[in-house]
C-alpha cells in the first residue's frame, strides 16, 4: 500500500468513507467548540448589558481578526478565509448582545 499526501492506494471506496468519517468528527469537534464559544460570549453580552457598554467593540475586534490571521497562517489555513468566518461569528455575537442590551 503506498500513501501519498496522506491518501492510500486503498479501495477508493474505503478510503472515501474513512476520510468523511474523519471530517464528521471534526465538523462535530466544530460545533462543540463554537457552542462553547457562545456561552461565553452569551456572558460577555449579560455583563456589557448590566455595564450600559456597547453591544461592539470595533478595537477587540480588529484585535482579534489581526491574531486570528496570523493564528491561520501558522496552521496553513488561507488568512482570508478564517476572517471572513470570525467576521461571520463576530456579526452573531454582535447581533446576540444587541439583544441582551434589549432585553429580548
Amino acid at each position: 500500500m503506498r500513501q501519498s499526501r496522506g491518501v492510500t492506494d486503498t479501495d477508493p471506496a474505503t478510503e472515501l468513507t474513512r476520510l468523511r468519517g474523519t471530517i464528521d468528527n471534526i465538523d462535530a469537534a466544530l460545533v462543540h467548540l463554537l457552542a462553547e464559544r457562545f456561552k461565553c460570549t452569551q456572558q460577555v453580552g449579560e455583563l456589557k448589558a448590566r455595564s450600559s457598554l456597547p453591544p461592539a467593540d470595533k478595537a477587540r475586534e480588529e484585535r482579534q481578526i489581526t491574531r486570528l490571521r496570523s493564528l491561520a497562517v501558522d496552521a496553513g489555513l488561507d488568512p482570508v478565509f478564517a476572517e471572513k468566518f470570525l467576521n461571520f461569528i463576530i456579526a452573531e455575537v454582535i447581533h446576540h448582545h444587541e439583544r441582551i442590551a434589549e432585553g429580548k
